[in-house]
């Protein structure tokens, strides 16, 4: 997946790669034995890396997001579902 600033769509399946590959570094947990469909609160993922995670997503994506995000929408199952939308709603560059 490429940044946001160089105008590529990213597909769902994009961002739920991206997002796999940020939490399993932030918990320090290999890839695999995230499920998708845990809350991240459940994995015991901090409220420092949660806030660094909205800060990666800004980066990444191109979106802005409440900083409360990754709490609010728990799950990277979730977050991809809300994450494509916002990006869908980005003017094409």
């Amino acid at each position: 997946m490429t940044d946001r600033g160089v105008g590529v769509r990213v597909s769902g399946e994009d961002i739920e790669r991206w997002l796999m590959e940020r939490v399993s570094y932030y918990l320090e947990t290999p890839v695999g034995e995230i499920d998708p469909g845990v809350s991240l609160a459940e994995y015991g993922l901090e409220s420092v890396y949660a806030f660094a995670l909205c800060g990666d997503i800004e980066d990444k994506l191109g979106v802005t997001v409440e900083p409360t995000l990754v709490w609010d929408v728990d799950t990277v199952a979730a977050l991809t579902v809300h994450l494509a939308g916002l990006v869908a709603e980005l003017p094409s560059a």
